[in-house]
């Protein structure tokens, strides 16, 4: 970009795009709602400028959601174990989640929590909030619709999981809407299978295909390592290689063991992966999967095994 294109740049946000008054104390501009290119002193403003501005705006959006999407997440979209902070692993059975405060604990932590108060004779409390374990089932289920009614994400999108295997697919599709509408990137995930398999759904093959992306999208940017893996494969379906790799190379880097074979299958043919793209994604691959190891976690797995070999 040249001086003058930088300076063009920086009076357009300096400006009102439209008429051209310059921001003082009586004069507050605001940026394009869709885009940070231009700013407007008023709604009319706004109104009368769309038609010049509405190619580059349009432009940019589609920039600054694919920097967004393309972002390597700080961590999966399952967080931290609140109790070690150590990343919780993929896999959802080395962890569990308590219904009294809605919180996903790894199973090192609940098994340590458990040892614990049996050594010195409590009673089985949560390892999070302390909240006796309930004996009854009519205790957890009061316990679970006390988070729902509450708004958990949570707690709506285990829900949503509840109703989906009873089929009752409406159901687990408003429940998983609730969820996703406050940030829960599997609820997300969910809601992108449901549009693909047209459960719960209205058949209309291309709207159903535009939900699905937004969805695999929302999820992706939401940390989402098995959602980003299966965007990946959508871009590779429709001939959008090198998107597709960037998927797999950020899935990878959060511990999701199929983006790497997708990744060894692109390297074997020589087109989008070189051998140090490979190997960097190998090496973030371990690191992911080695962070979320613990000897506490190495323990709890152990005991399962112990436990399902007596049974």
């Amino acid at each position: 970009m040249s001086a003058d294109d930088c300076e063009a740049a920086v009076m357009m946000t300096m400006t009102c795009a439209s008429c051209g008054i310059a921001e003082c104390d009586e004069v507050k501009l605001k940026e394009c709602a869709t885009c940070d290119l231009v700013r407007y002193c008023s709604d009319k403003c706004q109104e009368n400028h769309v038609s010049q501005h509405k190619e580059a705006c349009t432009k940019r959006a589609v920039q600054l959601r694919d920097e967004l999407l393309f972002k390597q997440p700080e961590s999966t979209h399952l967080g931290d174990c609140p109790i070690c902070c150590l990343p919780l692993p993929l896999d959802t059975t080395k962890s569990t989640m308590h219904y009294c405060c809605s919180k996903v604990i790894c199973r090192g932590c609940a098994l340590a929590n458990k040892l614990r108060e049996e050594e010195v004779g409590f009673k089985h409390t949560c390892p999070f909030c302390r909240e006796p374990v309930p004996s009854k089932m009519e205790v957890s289920d009061k316990q679970r619709m006390k988070r729902i009614a509450a708004n958990d994400p949570v707690a709506l999108r285990e829900e949503g999981v509840n109703q989906y295997v009873k089929t009752n697919y409406s159901s687990a599709f408003e429940y998983y809407t609730r969820a996703a509408e406050l940030g829960d990137a599997e609820a997300h995930n969910q809601l992108s299978l449901m549009y693909y398999t047209g459960h719960g759904v209205e058949k209309d093959g291309e709207k159903e295909m535009i939900k699905e992306v937004y969805h695999l999208e929302e999820a992706a940017i939401g940390g989402h390592p098995r959602a980003r893996y299966n965007f990946g494969c959508h871009e590779w379906r429709n001939g959008n290689t090198e998107r597709a790799v960037k998927h797999w190379i950020i899935a990878a880097a959060q511990g999701h063991g199929d983006p790497i074979k997708a990744l060894m299958y692109e390297f074997r043919i020589g087109t989008s992966v070189s051998k140090d793209d490979l190997a960097a994604a190998l090496r973030a691959h371990q690191a992911a999967v080695d962070a979320s190891k613990s000897p506490h976690r190495e323990a709890a797995g152990e005991y399962r095994r112990k436990m399902k070999s007596v049974e």
